[in-house]
């Protein structure tokens, strides 16, 4: 059996601390990234077969239900968009929110692909709780931005249809 790397109590702070900056840290590189880079869906974010325009998080998770208890911290960095706050009623306003979920999406899946770093500190177990951890707080984001994102995008069809 391997030795403990750390003490258990320093394990465990060292693991809160890692979470928060895995969290603050690719959040930040999202908020820095160029806005021609999120001007589409990427392999990582374009919508799947079985999501069908979003209408599975509806269906099978009741993502309407629960969603808006999330916070939201598109304008946690300064320079930042709230998706909350953003004008939906124009087409400028309603492309803008289809960027910024592209970017908060992305901040999720790479916050989350840090998961597997904690198998340098910790033992098999913790490894796996903690990117269980990982998974469950940050896949819930992921859907809400998945399923806002094409419902928005619809929306900017529907209208680009009747101009």
């Amino acid at each position: 059996m391997l030795e403990p790397v750390m003490p258990l109590p320093l394990t465990v702070v060292v693991d809160v601390i890692a979470w928060g900056a895995f969290h603050a840290g690719t959040g930040y590189l999202a908020h820095r990234l160029d806005e021609r880079r999120l001007r589409r869906d990427g392999p990582l974010l374009r919508a799947k077969r079985f999501e069908d325009g979003g209408r599975w998080y509806r269906r099978r998770l009741r993502i309407d239900r629960w969603k808006d208890r999330l916070p939201e911290a598109g304008d946690l960095f300064s320079g930042g968009v709230s998706k909350a706050r953003l004008p939906v009623s124009d087409g400028g306003g309603l492309a803008l929110f289809v960027r910024e979920t592209r970017r908060a999406e992305l901040t999720h899946w790479w916050a989350m692909a840090c998961g597997p770093l904690f198998a340098l500190w910790n033992p098999p177990l913790a490894t796996a709780l903690l990117v269980a951890y990982g998974v469950g707080v940050n896949a819930p984001f992921i859907a809400i931005q998945r399923y806002n994102r094409f419902r928005a995008q619809a929306v900017l069809a529907a209208r680009s249809r009747t101009v």
